[in-house]
């Protein structure tokens, strides 16, 4: 390449401006610098990039996670391909594959199905399925109505099972301390009863005898009888039973929480887990419920028929106006009062 003379490039540069200045340079900075670069930066500096690199892994480690594993073309699950899990594994099984990390026995698997094949409904004198329903007449949208009736599920309407499986747990620590376990569920319930307190997973509102009860644990005792499960649960949980029938003329019997949590205390899973499989079995109840009253058309649907007025009990009707009258001292007996005082 022919080097230009100096006359040359200064014939060829803008007028006024220095042959070897950087014509998009502001006023001040020497021809050389680099004009996007901060104060202070020497020119062969790349200021593109970042002053701090942020290492990738910490991205892609923000969410990092061992459930499951989605690129293009591929979805992993715990490890497996979800087209091989399609048709051979159950949805009570890929439950327990997501919550677990592996696949369960047959019978882990039977028994998990049975807790959320018992817990899946209640009818619309349970608050959360009602509370569905009404949101479903009010035009909202499935999933709305069933988040409305999923979001009652607290400590008092669903959270017994929970709350059951943490006595089941503290009678064990006290059998594995030494206690027998019907004398720890006796002093249990004698606690419970100082204090007026109801024990979790026992009686019902509705049912004299729950029907749920007996499948579940003859599915337990059947379990633990082939090695499949544990026990102490089991154990723990008819302990309570007799404790609470003594000295009774009507026993009191095992509800849904209390089988339930036996069936997962039993299984391994932790109590916040076991409110879990419950809100995800009634969900399915909910879910029901809810189709089903958007699908009548009926529109904003309160919690009694229109015919019915719930019961007043506050002040007679009263009029706002005269009392005004009358504070203020205008016209006829108020005035009279008024000039009285």
């Amino acid at each position: 390449m022919t080097r230009r003379s100096a006359d040359q490039e200064a014939a060829m540069a803008p007028q006024g401006v220095m042959p070897t200045q950087d014509v998009t340079a502001p006023q001040g900075v020497m021809p050389t610098q680099d004009v996007t670069a901060p104060q202070g930066v020497t020119a062969p500096q790349d200021v593109t990039a970042p002053q701090d690199v942020v290492d990738p892994r910490e991205v892609t480690d923000w969410w990092s996670t061992a459930v499951s594993r989605i690129r293009p073309g591929e979805i992993l699950l715990r490890g497996y391909p979800v087209e091989q899990l399609i048709g051979q594994v159950s949805f009570a099984e890929t439950i327990w594959l997501m919550l677990r990390g592996e696949l369960p026995t047959r019978t882990q698997g039977r028994l998990l199905e049975a807790a959320l094949v018992a817990a899946v409904d209640h009818g619309p004198q349970a608050p959360s399925i009602a509370a569905a329903r009404m949101a479903a007449t009010c035009g909202v949208g499935l999933n709305n109505a069933v988040a409305t009736g999923v979001n009652l599920l607290g400590d008092v309407h669903g959270g017994a099972g929970q709350q059951c499986m943490r006595v089941l747990a503290e009678l064990e620590r006290a059998v594995a301390e030494g206690a027998d376990v019907d004398g720890a569920a006796k002093d249990l319930v004698a606690e419970y009863r100082a204090t007026g307190s109801h024990v979790p997973g026992f009686g019902h509102r509705f049912h004299p005898y729950d029907p749920r009860r007996t499948p579940l644990l003859d599915l337990v005792e059947a379990a633990v009888a082939d090695g499949e499960a544990p026990g102490w649960a089991l154990r723990a949980g008819t302990a309570l039973e007799r404790a609470l029938a003594e000295g009774r003329s009507r026993p009191v019997p095992m509800n849904i929480d209390g089988a339930t949590a036996i069936v997962y205390s039993e299984l391994g899973f932790p109590p916040e887990l076991g409110r879990g499989l419950f809100v995800l079995s009634r969900s399915v109840g909910i879910l029901s419920h809810a189709w089903e009253e958007k699908s009548g058309g009926a529109r904003i649907k309160g919690p009694i028929p229109r015919g019915l007025l719930p019961s007043y009990e506050g002040p007679a009707p009263r009029d706002l106006i005269r009392r005004e009258r009358e504070e203020s001292g205008e016209g006829g007996e108020g005035a009279g009062r008024a000039e009285g005082a």
